[in-house]
């Protein structure tokens, strides 16, 4: 959980990318960093560059012991050196895809080629869907052209086409393009809830997986439908007894067949007949209790304290 900039913590969250996750790290003493600056840090694939995004609660941070330290504040020439790397990049991708026709790699796609921010690492990241392609002679290749330490990162679908920006179905740009930092999990569950279409067209993204979007209004439909009867359930109306056809989740309101008629119903123009019919019953048939002289309900006109 982020804290507010105003709340001092030892641990902040850190971004590589403009849409990348946050990765947790500790801050020594007397570093003055604050959310916003540029940080360089210690990784897996060695220094590397991102912003401090949030001081972050370290109460909810898992495995404090073995969070690694901020090194330093990035400079002014690390920032330049980020940029003239970044202008490299598009070079580096195309050598890659040379190399791999050259190898005859038929079965994968080279989406991006990313420097590090002091050209010490270079990463292409591909997609493929053969799980057993082998593309270490690739890499050998590209470790003869590049002095940079050449890491292969295989990706899915979804960061594909985070990578590869665009529109989407809607007309817009991207979600996962312009504000998604993670990507939730998306069930055909939440598409039935939400009474879209499920052919293909409708619930698939660019990216051929179900849409991000999926998500955003799923627990709202989820309660909403919680106040409203279902399909076949027959209610009260202004209009007479009738039988939900159609629930209408955003503006409240079934659709009731009554004496062959429809009309629209709003929530709270119509009473549950199923429900009131099951407590009239349950009033008539009496306690249980009753008989036993234990029963406190009143059915029998006198009423125990």
């Amino acid at each position: 959980m982020a804290m507010t900039t105003t709340e001092k913590s030892s641990v902040v969250g850190v971004r590589f990318q403009k849409l990348g996750k946050l990765y947790h790290f500790k801050l020594k003493d007397g570093q003055g960093i604050n959310p916003g600056d540029h940080v360089v840090v210690e990784t897996k694939r060695g220094q590397q560059l991102g912003q401090v995004m949030a001081y972050i609660d370290p109460a909810r941070v898992h495995n404090k012991k073995n969070l690694r330290a901020i090194r330093r504040k990035a400079t002014p020439r690390d920032l330049i050196m980020k940029q003239v790397w970044e202008t490299k990049e598009l070079d580096a991708l195309i050598s890659c895809r040379e190399q791999a026709h050259k190898l005859r790699i038929k079965d994968a796609r080279f989406i991006k080629a990313e420097y590090s921010f002091d050209g010490s690492w270079l990463t292409f990241h591909y997609a493929t869907e053969n799980k057993k392609l082998n593309i270490r002679w690739l890499q050998n290749a590209l470790n003869q052209i590049f002095q940079s330490h050449i890491e292969m990162r295989m990706i899915g679908p979804r960061d594909v086409a985070k990578f590869l920006g665009g529109y989407g179905a809607c007309g817009t740009p991207r979600c996962c393009s312009t504000f998604l930092t993670e990507f939730s999990p998306v069930s055909i569950r939440m598409a039935k809830a939400q009474g879209v279409s499920l052919s293909p067209q409708e619930i698939t993204g660019m990216c051929g997986r179900l849409r991000c979007c999926l998500v955003y209004e799923y627990e709202q439909y989820v309660a909403a439908k919680k106040t409203l009867p279902r399909v076949g359930n027959r209610i009260g109306t202004p209009y007479g007894r009738g039988t939900v056809k159609d629930v209408r989740v955003l503006r409240e309101s079934v659709v009731v067949d009554v004496d062959g008629e429809r009309h629209e119903v709003f929530r709270h123009e119509f009473e549950p007949l199923e429900e009131l019919e099951a407590l009239q019953k349950k009033a008539a048939a009496g306690c249980s209790k009753h008989t036993n002289g234990d029963c406190d309900c009143g059915a029998n006109g006198e009423k125990r304290s």
